[in-house]
């Protein structure tokens, strides 16, 4: 069979859904991919694999009608050229954009994958961001009628598009997050020789939503204390609304709050330099990078917040609770603790618990890997993705 997977941003198609590319071409069938623009490093990645990659224009953010009309009709174009029998889309606008493309092109099985509910679904903060809100909500329900089968990373966004009526129980799917490479993103040891200078990392867009004003907040309370710990932040700018600007980001720089290396292609040296991997996210599908955090055997902190808090494996009927000396703010796991969204100071006592604990970052880390090989492995989201398709 012929399949189009579709999404925004071409290195997504690598850094994504570069195993399930490779798992459908192994399987015999023909992929085409299709994203905004040209990506030359991506493209050969893609031909490597035996991928063909069909740019398009459409754009990840920003409300231009003009330009998703362009968009539309960009994937028209594509869908009537390359007649799949099979189309894959993810993220908001691939997703209402090419699923109605599909449907009027007569595509025999459309799946869409919900990555997370995005900005349009958060509290609205503007006019501006009220209308946007109205106009994707409206365009979601009109593509999610439009296809056969619709993949969540996580039950409550799952369970909110049920309720809401966006989308049927026959239509929907729950995936254990993306998954992880379990082998690329293999073990890496941590020595800890000096409990007073451990090494925190967040990954992430620069954008408020993704907790990133909590993280330097809370590195500053810690640091009043911790003069030697170190916060690592690495992650690209955002032309997202919620972007943290750049005044801002040099403010920190000055402070000396946080050690920022910007955006990275390859993430894993700095999993394998860091003591704790940290996201304090409003909201995510399944976040990326606590998977490659629980796959290298870090320990984590992220939020009780959807998609964040399946990360953590608690024990049963686990309610919130306090470090020592802190408040009854935070969820201590298996494998991390969980701390509340918006909560800079409680995600500080977070990072002082391993201060005081410093075996528990060995511990938690090992149960992470242990995680991770137990409900995360990319194989085994694969063969459900490929079943749901209907080529295995």
């Amino acid at each position: 069979m012929r399949i189009a997977v579709i999404g925004a941003l071409p290195s997504s198609l690598i850094n994504f859904r570069g195993p399930l590319l490779k798992a459908i071409v192994e399987q015999g069938h023909e992929v085409v991919t299709a994203a905004n623009g040209r990506d030359p490093c991506t493209e050969v990645k893609l031909r490597m694999l035996g991928v063909e990659y069909c740019p398009i224009r459409i754009a990840r953010t920003g409300m231009n009608p003009l330009a998703d009309i362009a968009a539309l009709f960009d994937i028209l174009r594509l869908t009537l050229r390359v007649r799949p029998d099979v189309v894959l889309s993810y993220t908001i606008k691939p997703v209402i954009y090419g699923a109605l493309a599909a449907r009027l092109c007569g595509v025999r099985r459309v799946l869409t994958m919900i990555e997370g509910l995005g900005r349009a679904f958060m509290p609205c903060e503007s006019f501006t961001h009220f209308v946007s809100s109205i106009a994707a909500k409206g365009l979601y329900r009109i593509a999610l009628r439009c296809s056969d089968r619709i993949f969540f990373l996580n039950p409550d966004d799952l369970n909110q598009f049920l309720e809401q009526g966006y989308v049927t129980k026959q239509q929907a799917v729950l995936l254990d997050g993306i998954g992880v490479d379990l082998a690329y993103y293999s073990r890496a040891e941590m020595e800890i020789s000096d409990s007073t200078c451990l090494r925190f990392l967040m990954i992430a867009r620069l954008l408020r939503d993704k907790g990133v004003r909590e993280y330097v907040e809370a590195a500053k309370m810690v640091k009043a204390r911790r003069q030697y710990a170190e916060f690592l932040l690495a992650g690209a700018m955002d032309e997202n609304p919620s972007s943290i600007n750049q005044e801002e980001l040099a403010s920190w720089l000055r402070e000396g709050l946080v050690n920022y290396v910007g955006y990275l292609q390859e993430v894993r040296p700095l999993f394998r330099n860091c003591h704790v991997y940290v996201l304090p996210s409003y909201r995510e599908g399944t976040p990326r990078t606590v998977l490659e955090a629980l796959a290298t055997a870090r320990a984590v902190i992220t939020t009780d917040a959807p998609g964040c808090r399946e990360t953590v494996s608690l024990p049963v009927n686990l309610s919130f609770g306090r470090a020592e000396g802190g408040s009854w703010n935070l969820k201590i796991g298996r494998n991390g603790i969980l701390v509340p969204v918006k909560d800079a100071r409680s995600l500080a006592e977070a990072m002082e618990y391993f201060f005081k604990h410093p075996k528990q970052i060995t511990l938690m880390g090992n149960e992470s890997r242990a995680y991770a090989e137990h409900r995360y492995d990319v194989n085994k989201v694969n063969a459900l993705i490929l079943d749901q398709m209907g080529i295995m």
